[in-house]
């Protein structure tokens, strides 16, 4: 690929915890317009901000404060609201603002080794999977509150929003009767490994649901061409850089995302990256951990049941957990929600 690439934009994901170690995902865009995931702890963050003072004394301020390009990165306040987990959403904030600020600096800045290389997908980056009893969440988007700062509000992405396959009823988070109606929308706010996830209908009740009620909306004509893709619930990344050596094949820097459009058992895929369809070879693609978790699951023991169209099948309700097993998946504002009322995790 012609000329090394650098980052032009990076934009903050979720926070990923595994009991107490915190990452945080970005989604980056590079020079070439290619996309990739990675995920950092906060002590690389303030290892990265050391290195470029380092690198970049005059832009740092160190000889002269009125010359200072590069942002200053705070931390969150030791004793923050909801604990740990809270704590690291408010890092995420900084790092949003941090990052930001980073890559509006000056040209040599942005096309330093330094950033490059902290910016460039590793392995653990391109694991398939997240580590096991990993907790992603998303950031709250930011936007003027129409009620008091302390309430809790619960935002989310178009991607979470699914659709009801059939009727179900149950009750929700305060004991009150929760009906949904076959095609109504639902947004998942929480997705617990067991197979019941927290929802909120368009009356905003937050109650748990069987996931394998769900499925996604209607996909827009803009997202038509990656349908199969969708299918599988996965995003695809390559695994290490390549050089297409034919006008057939494709250029991939390492980590970034391939759409995949015809699957084949030759060893080369038809895929589209950045704006182009080629082949590549399949056995550098991997899907992403992060975008395999945000995508659509398939039911509880992996496979996607077959419906016929003259003959619907009501899906199968999943066990539902003990109060325990939930709480132990949720940050401390859905733990003590929870404690309100533990009748709604009762049997059906």
């Amino acid at each position: 690929m012609a000329g090394p690439r650098h980052p032009v934009s990076a934009h903050a994901v979720a926070l990923v915890q595994v009991e107490r170690l915190q990452t945080f995902a970005f989604s980056v865009r590079w020079s070439d317009n290619s996309d990739s995931s990675v995920r950092r702890s906060w002590d690389e963050f303030r290892q990265l901000q050391k290195s470029l003072k380092k690198i970049f004394p005059v832009e740092a301020g160190l000889l002269r404060r009125s010359d200072r390009v590069l942002p200053k990165l705070p931390d969150a306040p030791l004793l923050t609201c909801r604990g740990h987990t809270g704590r690291g959403l408010v890092r995420l904030r900084l790092l949003k603002t941090y990052v930001q600020a980073l890559l509006a600096t000056s040209e040599h800045v942005l096309r330093s080794s330094a950033l490059s290389d902290f910016f460039t997908p590793r392995p653990l980056d391109l694991e398939p999977r997240l580590p096991p009893g990993s907790l992603v969440i998303l950031p709250t988007p930011e936007e003027p509150l129409s009620q008091p700062a302390s309430s809790l509000t619960i935002h989310s992405l178009e991607a979470q929003s699914m659709r009801c396959l059939h009727p179900f009823y149950t009750h929700d988070t305060r004991d009150r009767p929760f009906h949904t109606q076959a095609q109504e929308i639902l947004d998942v706010l929480l997705r617990h490994p067991s197979g019941w996830w927290l929802v909120e209908n368009k009356d905003q009740q937050t109650a748990w649901f069987p996931a394998p009620y769900l499925e996604e909306g209607a996909l827009g004509q803009d997202q038509e061409s990656g349908l199969a893709l969708q299918r599988r619930g996965m995003q695809f990344c390559a695994t290490q850089a390549y050089e297409g050596s034919r006008t057939d094949e494709l250029s991939v820097p390492a980590g970034a995302r391939v759409h995949v459009l015809e699957p084949s058992d030759r060893g080369w895929w038809l895929c589209r990256y950045n704006g182009q369809e080629g082949l590549f070879p399949a056995v550098l693609l991997q899907p992403e951990g992060l975008g395999s978790l945000l995508g659509r699951p398939g039911l509880p023991d992996g496979r996607e049941d077959k419906v016929a169209a003259d003959r619907p099948v009501t899906p199968v309700v999943p066990t539902r957990p003990c109060v325990s097993a939930i709480q132990s998946r949720c940050c401390t504002i859905t733990r003590r929600a929870l404690e309100q009322d533990q009748r709604t995790l009762g049997p059906l």
